[in-house]
């Protein structure tokens, strides 16, 4: 597709917008310039977004903009930062430039790593249009929020954008800082607006799916204290006498860490049940996040609030998620179905998954999260969200339930988009398959928490070392091998992530068993 001079100039005047005007934070001004940035890129994404030789700037800001001490659980959260190299594959758009801020500074070796990846780019004519800014600032707030009181960073992104380009921000997700970020910066968000954030919580997620009609758990929502989780946890008792157990989340919990599990007391009459709760209800809890209190786990949900949700059991239980996207054409796509892989307390904390999810149901869940789109596309959101599901299998039929949207890049994103990236390939919806252009099938298994203590130490050098030595190393002439991720917290914390790519599931996860061989022995030395 061929732009002329005149599109060129609206794509400068659309980065140019309010360059010089910064309204206070959270005020009427504020939003209507967000709004009127918002609007302009309708015409960025039809006219630009199909051509790979027009100019363009992303502007990456992986900030992780939720409750911080929720995330302070996170073993080596700020490195979640890390996650969006992925995005750096986008420039093997010849015309395309890329501005990468982060914390604290990312090793050249990592970015190394990436670009050696780009298929028919050379790693210099990428670098050339790379721009890393760093904050030089490892403080437990969020990263949108260090740009913002450093107003000079915030001007040397603007300039690092060049002329006549036209220019978005992709974010982990969307808050009202990065909204503010965008109002500075001139240049519209390629996702949800904030003021639709609500959807993206657990209360949230079951209005949606009450509207859209999927099946979810049975529970409560918009629960604001410790009064409401006695009644609603008494009262899912009492509705379904079999529950053994239920599960109290924050809204804003992040890789279910700000969830909780109550078991139920076995052989109690109703009145004797009604009693225990009332009385044993803070001691009975277990918050899923290490080191996270029951008092701190309350003060969290007195502040956020939250739902009570019944745990559905089963003796066959799935966890799969559906990722989707809502352009601003107002197209809806599902990108991705994947088998979530779950750990910790009850399995509530998400470690990794396999692509695609199982074929008895990935269809399925597709359709289900075709409705739920609907709806948040009737809201107004924008962008990449995923959903996330229990599945039970029950007399040989599978049972779905919804229980949350993140309206978010979460931890299936990134996997599935160094997928795509490097094999120019598709995932079709309607079977449910991903397929490079030579029709190749691929397959994968990724984990964000590749983590031992015999680990630490580790430099991003010994990690590539030691990859290239035993043959794990990504090739892009057999489309199969290993890409880690997060290489950052390896050093410290003994951390990383992994995606292990192949034409089968068993040989991707295959691929990963090796992977931990090979590291177990290699750190064992």
């Amino acid at each position: 597709m061929q732009i002329n001079d005149a599109t060129n100039k609206n794509a400068q005047t659309l980065f140019t917008y309010c360059s010089d005007c910064k309204p206070e934070p959270g005020s009427i001004a504020e939003m209507e310039a967000y709004e009127e940035i918002q609007q302009g890129f309708s015409n960025q994404f039809e006219l630009y977004f199909p051509d790979n030789l027009a100019p363009k700037t992303i502007v990456v800001i992986p900030s992780l903009s939720l409750d911080q001490e929720v995330l302070a659980k996170v073993v080596g959260a700020m490195h979640y930062e890390e996650r969006l190299l992925c995005l750096l594959m986008l420039l093997r758009m010849p015309r395309a430039n890329l501005v990468y801020v982060s914390s604290s500074p990312i090793h050249p070796v990592i970015i190394d790593y990436y670009l050696h990846l780009l298929p028919g780019i050379t790693g210099y004519h990428a670098r050339e249009r790379l721009t890393l800014i760093s904050c030089y600032d490892s403080s437990a707030i969020p990263l949108t929020e260090k740009i913002l009181q450093r107003p000079r960073l915030v001007e040397r992104i603007k300039r690092a954008i060049p002329a006549g380009n036209v220019a978005h921000i992709a974010c982990f997700n969307t808050t009202t800082l990065e909204r503010t970020l965008a109002v500075h910066l001139g240049i519209p968000i390629y996702g949800c607006d904030p003021g639709l954030i609500y959807l993206g919580t657990k209360s949230g997620s079951r209005r949606v799916f009450m509207k859209a009609g999927v099946p979810m758990p049975p529970g409560a929502e918009n629960l604001t204290s410790y009064e409401d989780i006695v009644h609603a946890v008494a009262a899912l008792k009492d509705m379904h006498p079999e529950l053994k157990k239920v599960v109290i989340k924050l809204n804003d919990g992040f890789s279910g860490d700000g969830n909780a599990i109550l078991k139920y007391p076995e052989n109690l009459s109703k009145k004797e049940l009604f009693d225990w709760i009332h009385q044993n209800l803070r001691s009975a809890i277990t918050p899923v996040a290490r080191d996270l209190s029951v008092d701190m786990f309350l003060e969290k949900f007195a502040q956020m609030e939250g739902i009570v949700e019944a745990f559905m059991e089963g003796e066959q239980k799935t966890s799969p998620s559906v990722q989707c996207r809502i352009n601003p054409d107002g197209k809806v796509d599902v990108i991705s179905t994947h088998d979530q892989v779950l750990a910790g307390e009850d399995d509530q904390v998400f470690v990794g998954a396999h692509f695609p999810a199982d074929p008895e149901y990935r269809t399925e869940i597709a359709m289900l999260s075709k409705s739920i789109a609907a709806v948040l596309k009737a809201e107004g959101v924008l962008g990449r969200f995923s959903i996330d599901f229990v599945s039970v299998k029950e007399k040989d039929v599978w049972k779905h339930y919804a229980i949350e949207i993140n309206l978010r890049k979460g931890g299936t994103t990134h996997p599935f988009l160094m997928l795509q990236f490097l094999t120019n390939g598709n995932y079709d919806e309607n079977t449910g398959v991903f397929e490079t252009p030579n029709k190749q099938q691929l397959y994968y298994f990724a984990s964000d928490n590749l983590q031992k203590e015999a680990y630490k130490g580790l430099t991003p050098q010994d990690l590539i070392d030691i990859a290239m030595f035993h043959g794990l190393h990504y090739d892009g002439a057999s489309q199969t091998g290993v890409m880690f991720h997060m290489i950052g917290a390896l050093s410290q914390y003994g951390k990383m992530g992994i995606v292990c790519i192949a034409p089968s599931p068993d040989e991707a996860f295959s691929l990963y068993v090796k992977t931990i061989e090979v590291l177990d022995r290699e750190t064992s030395r």
